[in-house]
């Protein structure tokens, strides 16, 4: 790296954080033009002034004859005359000395005619001349102050005056103020090692140049909301030994037509002349997405922008040492053209971090937190698929405040279970008056779900089951996967609908009656069956076919208008097999129910007198018949069933359900 550029902070005091910031120019000509003035204005009256005599002293030294010469100075605006100048005096030593005087007499004719017999006297008119030139220059010195301040001073300031909309907004990113490196980010190692080539580049170019390689020009990074996009450009920012700017996709867009591709073309010559370097522009897709798509087509500015950023990356002017890094979550609006080797040359893929990732990523943000020694984040690790790295960071933090607000010494597993459970579902609304008869069909709604988690073979382990609002939900059952779900099976959806069934079931048995409780489980149910038939092809009617495309945004850079790419008939075939799948779920969930009623009461029961249990719980009823009452634990309140983190105990197999044709294979029979 030059010298020049690594001396860029002497040259711009203002970014350093220890350096003077020099005084603003225009307050000190204000100062020095207000200076001149009130010298010229107050010059006179800055001479000795000498002894101020009344009229009647004044007059008795006239009439002593002991003024030796004297000015009049006439003012038509006052009717006070001032005199000035010297009379005599005697001293101590007998001598007659001058000392200065001044007066202000009411002058009439016949003693200003004796005034000038006595040949003492001179008259002098009031010097306004100073004046006049003052309120003559005035304006203009305003007006040239004015035009100045709004127009030299703010084309000046670039990027801050407001006739600089036209500037990029594109920030300089200080190495002193960005600690944060690659130690910083995990469970992102794949991305990670394709970024740290671009940081080897910039400090050893020649390793790459030897054997005909060309680094990527730019790196689009793609991935859900929340797993560390910005965080890795600031990492490559914070390891790279080179200037780093960075932007927004919003800032380029602006009301006024031409500016965002203004910006776009002074980002790029800001980065021309501090190269190599490297540019992150942050929701890339706020200016780049499909040109002439979208409700209302192409919006000419945004267009216009999107042109200029295709030139610059990629065009005649072809400039090496600059490398532009983009981030979205949204790659499929972007312009077919900002996606082709030579702009972005590399996509890559920041997923979702599995089981170890999670696991590394909570010990990167529990370094700041007080963990209790018993914590085991591994634990936690495998409690909580799916979550990205905000959310893991999220739950960090709840489960601090949790353990302050408990005014504990430390965060315990307690605290990290609760804090899990009100990222992914919500807060506990004990507060929520709840009539016992809505508890009771509440309870039963849940155990239904409860019962049938466990009696299936293809459904994911019960966590707990509770009849304690949370969220939007009245109450909720709770499924934790063993490991990170990547595909699922035609077996494991089938017995997903029938647990979504058995909650409807369970209460249509305690009330006789149906509620719009189900509404939940029938949306879910419902989506899932058509997404079975439609896109994944799991019906044996319908076959391997896709039915109708799977745009879910329409606004969002994409054409309004859908077509239908199957017939009316085969509308009503699909309606048919999505109908026929639900209620061979439903028919499977009502007879599991059906031959453990006894099971399902005290699951029930057991709801309404201790409010949540664990799945250990519930599989020791459906085993064996009868519950053991759980233990209260004092750092979590109410009774919740066993503590959190502790192991499930080894369980005999699933009593086996009734089979159907299309279901899930059943488990073995209990012995």
């Amino acid at each position: 790296m030059s010298d020049e550029r690594n001396n860029g902070p002497e040259r711009n005091p203002k970014r350093g954080p220890d350096l003077r910031v020099p005084p603003r120019t225009w307050i000190v000509w204000s100062a020095a033009i207000a200076g001149i003035v009130l010298l010229l204005l107050f010059r006179d009256r800055m001479e000795p002034q000498g002894q101020v005599l009344a009229q009647p002293e004044f007059m008795e030294k006239v009439e002593s004859n002991q003024i030796s010469h004297a000015t009049i100075t006439y003012d038509p605006q006052s009717a006070l005359t001032e005199i000035t100048g010297k009379y005599l005096q005697s001293g101590a030593d007998g001598k007659q000395t001058e000392a200065p005087f001044r007066a202000r007499v009411r002058l009439t004719e016949k003693m200003e005619d004796r005034l000038y017999a006595t040949g003492k006297f001179e008259p002098r008119a009031p010097n306004t001349m100073l004046i006049g030139i003052f309120w003559s220059v005035l304006p203009v010195l305003v007006i040239g102050a004015l035009i100045w301040f709004f127009f030299i001073r703010q084309i000046k300031m670039a990027g801050k005056g407001a006739l600089s909309f036209g500037k990029s907004k594109a920030r300089l990113l200080n190495k002193e103020r960005n600690k944060t490196t690659f130690k910083d980010v995990a469970g992102i190692e794949e991305a990670i090692e394709e970024v740290s080539e671009l940081v080897e580049f910039l400090k050893d170019p020649k390793k790459f140049q030897k054997l005909g390689g060309r680094i990527p020009k730019g790196v689009l990074m793609v991935g859900p909301p929340g797993t560390g996009k910005t965080l890795l450009a600031k990492a490559i920012a914070g390891e790279a030994d080179a200037a780093f700017f960075s932007i927004s996709g919003s800032d380029f867009v602006e009301m006024f037509v031409g500016v965002g591709a203004s910006r776009v073309r002074d980002m790029f010559e800001q980065a021309r002349k501090n190269t190599p370097c490297l540019v992150f522009i942050d929701e890339i897709d706020a200016v780049g997405r499909s040109r002439g798509h979208g409700l209302g087509g192409g919006n000419d500015e945004r267009e216009q922008t999107l042109n200029a950023l295709l030139v610059e990356m990629d065009g005649f002017d072809t400039q090496e040492g600059i490398i532009i890094i983009a981030a979205t979550n949204r790659p499929d609006v972007l312009d077919p053209a900002l996606l082709r080797p030579g702009r972005f040359d590399r996509q890559i893929t920041v997923n979702l971090p599995d089981v170890r990732g999670r696991e590394a990523i909570l010990k990167v943000h529990a370094k700041n937190v007080k963990l209790a020694p018993s914590v085991d984040l591994s634990v936690i690790a495998r409690g909580t698929p799916g979550y990205s790295g905000a959310e893991l960071a999220n739950l960090l933090n709840e489960a601090a405040l949790l353990a302050a607000r408990m005014s504990r010494k430390a965060v315990g597993m307690a605290d990290l279970e609760e804090a899990r459970d009100k990222v992914r579902w919500g807060r506990e609304r004990r507060s929520l008056a709840m009539t016992d008869e809505e508890k009771k069909f509440t309870a039963w709604h849940e155990a239904g779900h409860a019962l049938v988690t466990v009696m299936l073979k293809h459904t994911h382990p019960l966590h707990k089951v509770t009849i304690i609002p949370r969220g939007q939900a009245l109450g909720s059952t709770m499924q934790l996967p063993k490991d990170d779900v990547f595909n699922r099976r035609r077996k494991e959806m089938l017995d997903m609908l029938a647990v979504t069934m058995a909650g409807r079931i369970a209460e249509e048995i305690v009330s006789g009656d149906i509620s719009t409780g189900a509404a939940g489980d029938i949306q879910q149910a419902t989506n899932m069956a058509r997404a079975m038939v439609t896109q994944f092809g799991m019906s044996d009617k319908l076959g391997m076919i896709q039915y109708g495309n799977d745009d879910e945004y329409i606004f969002l850079g994409r054409d309004m208008s859908r077509t239908k790419s199957y017939s009316e008939e085969t509308a009503r075939e699909i309606d048919d097999e999505v109908k026929q799948i639900i209620d061979q779920a439903y028919r499977a969930a009502k007879e599991i129910i059906d031959g453990s009623r006894d099971k399902l009461e005290l699951i029930a029961n057991s709801l309404l007198e201790y409010e949540t249990l664990d799945g250990a719980q519930v599989e020791e009823i459906v085993r064996t018949g009868h519950l053991t009452p759980p233990t209260p634990t004092p750092d979590v309140g109410p009774p919740m069933g066993a503590p959190a983190g502790t192991p499930l105990p080894e369980m005999p197999p699933k009593p086996a359900p009734p089979k159907l044709p299309g279901l899930g294979t059943p488990a073995p029979a209990a012995a």
